[in-house]
């Protein structure tokens, strides 16, 4: 039996953007923020924030996100992707969402994008499981949310072909690639 969560999706965001906004703009002083932030909570409280985090990474998991990852990071390894959905829960509800909801509108939603040092936020996935062990010396738990499906969601996309890229990623081609 699950319990009642502890922390609600808008807390979960609003934990989100007080540690990215902190950290100005840098991947790895968001994580560590986060860290920081997390472990002022309960252990309870950290699952919850790992079973939101964890359930976005899952959710992003799509052909036409790594597509759109693709073009922004002018290519997108297996990893590469994984850091790349981490980064982009980083970046808040509204840029999440939209960019799950049509990757090709990150165009508009992104400010600033330097291939070099945005789009990796592997140290974000990291951040409840670090502090769950800090709080309690132990590792955290199975948290009880369905695994990542074994292939993305939606049509398989040919990364290689930058003409299939152009156009179905029109607005992220024209700003980053073209």
């Amino acid at each position: 039996m699950m319990l009642d969560p502890v922390m609600d999706e808008t807390e979960f965001w609003e934990i989100v953007d007080r540690t990215r906004d902190a950290a100005d703009g840098d991947a790895e002083e968001h994580a560590e923020l986060l860290v920081e932030r997390l472990v002022q909570l309960d252990p309870d409280s950290v699952l919850d924030f790992a079973r939101h985090f964890e359930s976005r990474y899952n959710r992003a998991y799509t052909w036409d996100l790594w597509g759109a990852a693709w073009v922004l990071l002018d290519g997108a390894s297996d990893d590469a992707f994984d850091y790349f959905r981490c980064w982009l829960i980083g970046q808040g509800r509204e840029v999440f969402e939209g960019g799950v909801h049509d990757p090709d509108h990150l165009a508009e939603l992104l400010g600033d994008f330097d291939e070099e040092i945005d789009g990796d936020g592997e140290e974000l996935g990291y951040a409840a499981d670090e502090a769950y062990e800090q709080l309690t010396g132990a590792v955290a738990p199975d948290l009880g949310i369905p695994l990542q499906a074994a292939e993305p969601e939606g049509a398989p996309l040919d990364f290689e072909n930058e003409a299939v890229l152009a156009e179905r990623f029109p607005r992220l081609w024209d700003r980053f690639r073209a």
